[in-house]
């Protein structure tokens, strides 16, 4: 238990610094292995780091509040909140696998909870009575199907989807934008505590004492998608935090699933143009959803021959991922997981291996070779 709050420490303080987001963090941690080494470095090792400038450097060398340090990690052994670094095991692969996973993350209740498979459901803070109607609706019949719902906690689409999933007894968790002992909107302060009497889980990756400022929700949003499968959109408008964490889902490679709106409906017009760019499914129905996150793994009529990969020129990544993918039919974060490969890296290698006939990309982002 001592080591593992040594290894805290360091990375708790990290994450105290203003200007030190996940990433470059990241960065610090894999350059220094050690943690600890980071604040006994020089600013000349430290701005060799990508992103890393002289002033960040300096308020890392001059971080002297290790007292706030200590009473956090108190404050979280004498409660109920955990805590998880990404080398703890219990840590959400998939999470793990996004550009710029938490450095820490903070949590009240299951922590299995995080690596349930699930849809994230998101949506407008003021909903019209379809998308009040349609959050419920999806979320009863998503839960009901054996899936976890992610969310955020908010007022609207997010506080259905949460209630909803409590109320079938079904498993969700609410990412927060603020400290794990900052409960926001406090109104949901009751759902909170529902959603880990239920088996769920609240979670955030931002320090204790931490208030629930506007800059911090755009950030949190990713984690709700890096969590999930896939993000079901039930209403929004053109601009706001469902179209940022559509954005993330995106880049994280994650299925997006939309909800059509009426054209008179402008809080839903971000839904029709998610649709019209060709960036989400739409959806009509819980097989449009189910189809895309389950495939059939029976391959009838598999012949034996000699895989393509092994009859072209592949880079040392390219051979690892198609050694990875054998026989089997593989989703990407399974991937991940078997090659050690970031998630960013490996959707850029598999479009190059698509694009030479090697692998064969199926729906709900599972691969198999050609």
């Amino acid at each position: 238990m001592e080591k593992q709050k040594q290894n805290i420490k360091p990375q708790l303080a990290l994450s105290m610094i203003n200007g030190l987001g996940a990433q470059k963090i990241t960065r610090l941690i894999r350059h220094f292995k050690e943690p600890e080494k980071i604040f006994d470095s020089t600013p000349k090792e430290l701005t060799r780091i990508d992103g890393i400038g002289i002033g960040i450097a300096k308020q890392i060398l001059n971080f002297k509040d290790w007292n706030r340090v200590d009473k956090i990690i108190e404050y979280a052994e004498k409660s109920d909140v955990w805590l998880l670094t990404q080398t703890d095991e219990q840590y959400p692969e998939r999470l793990r696998h996004i550009y710029d996973p938490p450095i820490l993350l903070w949590g009240r209740g299951n922590k299995n909870a995080l690596s349930t498979k699930g849809i994230a459901i998101i949506g407008t803070r003021k909903p019209s009575p379809y998308g009040r109607d349609a959050a419920e609706r999806f979320s009863k019949k998503l839960v009901n199907n054996g899936l976890s719902i992610f969310s955020g906690l908010a007022y609207g689409i997010d506080t259905i989807a949460h209630r909803t999933t409590v109320e079938q007894k079904g498993t969700t968790v609410a990412v927060l934008g603020s400290g794990i002992d900052r409960i926001y909107p406090d109104a949901n302060r009751k759902l909170a505590e529902r959603i880990i009497e239920n088996n769920g889980a609240i979670v955030t990756e931002f320090v204790p004492g931490t208030k629930p400022d506007a800059g911090n929700f755009p950030v949190r949003n990713r984690i709700v998608s890096g969590l999930s499968l896939g993000v079901l959109v039930v209403e929004s408008a053109d601009t706001g935090g469902s179209m940022i964490t559509v954005g993330s889902a995106l880049d994280q490679g994650r299925e997006v699933f939309v909800i059509p709106h009426s054209l008179n409906n402008t809080a839903g017009a971000g839904c029709n143009s998610i649709i019209k760019r060709g960036h989400g499914k739409l959806v009509q129905n819980l097989q449009d959803i189910l189809s895309e996150l389950s495939i059939n793994l029976q391959q009838k009529n598999k012949v034996e021959h000699q895989p393509k990969w092994k009859q072209v020129e592949l880079s040392i990544e390219e051979c690892a991922l198609c050694e990875a993918i054998g026989k089997e039919t593989i989703h990407i974060d399974t991937l991940a997981e078997k090659t050690g490969i970031p998630g960013h890296s490996i959707l850029v290698s598999l479009l190059q291996l698509e694009l030479k006939g090697c692998v064969k990309a199926l729906a709900g982002k599972h691969f198999q070779l050609v």
